[in-house]
């Protein structure tokens, strides 16, 4: 991660477990789906959000297999390679079925054995889960945020 910027995205995203899952809603205990709590990480780095996403449907662009998540990721937030360290604040960017688009989105909040993120998850709301083999396994990408200018 750049600097200290790590660790303090994962406490912003703690502070949103508990917030009900709401599809495309980004408000802090409102509402939030899993792209809605990373553009409110991101109002809280930055104070305002890169872009406004376009209305999208639960399926995302499956039918049409564009890979839209993944472009906007790679449009605003900073890539890292596949051989890169693990770090706490990373964006992980999931594939939840073999051939399906990325469309899940969540923050890497720890590591280790016990190692978790934090996401908004359907029928859940905003949480943290263990990322265990069968997240890992998901996982398509990886990303940070920039580093915070000031």
């Amino acid at each position: 991660m750049m600097g200290e910027q790590g660790p303090r995205v994962a406490q912003i995203a703690r502070q949103w477990i508990g917030t009900p899952y709401l599809h495309q809603a980004s408000l802090q205990g409102a509402g939030a789906d899993c792209l809605g709590l990373i553009r409110g990480i991101w109002r809280t780095l930055y104070e305002q959000e890169p872009e406004r996403p376009p209305a999208y449907s639960r399926d995302w662009s499956e039918p049409s297999g564009n890979e839209a998540l993944w472009r906007a990721a790679r449009r605003h937030l900073i890539a890292k390679e596949k051989s890169a360290a693990w770090d706490v604040g990373d964006v992980l960017l999931f594939r939840m079925c073999s051939g399906a688009v990325a469309k899940h989105l969540g923050i890497l909040v720890q590591l280790g054995p016990n190692a978790a993120f934090v996401h908004a998850y359907s029928g859940h709301g905003v949480v943290e889960s263990a990322l265990g083999t069968a997240w890992r396994r998901r996982v398509v990408a990886r990303f940070e945020f920039p580093k915070e200018s000031g």
